[in-house]
């Protein structure tokens, strides 16, 4: 079975940091792509980033580029999201969702509709 556990997410100053994390099981880590996303209150959810880590293919959205890096551990099947410059409208739950490895660079890494498991969520406030 799939399994996605996010956590790392909390309250933190407009221009802080923090490092989400996802830790995978029930798949083997290079047979699956893993993305990011967020929703805000009364907003669809967005994809931040997106990692194949088979190929070392990134993507990131414009909004975040620059700011956030997505990384991976193979040896601990876990994901990470490193979020620097935080903004007040960064605020939001971020989930992270995986599908299959299609063997290529997926022609949509941020649409939510393209990932088949989630995780939870975890709450990211960005406030002073």
């Amino acid at each position: 079975e799939v399994q996605l556990v996010e956590s790392g997410g909390g309250l933190v100053q407009p221009g802080g940091s923090l490092r989400l994390s996802c830790a995978a099981s029930g798949f083997t880590y290079d047979e699956y792509a893993i993305g990011w996303f967020r929703q805000a209150p009364g907003k669809e959810r967005e994809g931040v980033s997106a990692i194949q880590p088979r190929y070392k293919f990134t993507y990131y959205s414009d909004s975040v580029k620059g700011r956030f890096t997505i990384s991976t551990d193979s040896a601990k099947n876990t994901v990470y999201l490193e979020m620097n410059s935080l903004k007040t409208e960064d605020t939001a739950v971020y989930f992270c969702a995986t599908v299959r490895e299609v063997g290529r660079p997926l022609a949509n890494p941020l649409s939510p509709y393209g990932y088949d498991y989630w995780g939870q969520g975890t709450q990211v406030t960005v406030s002073s």
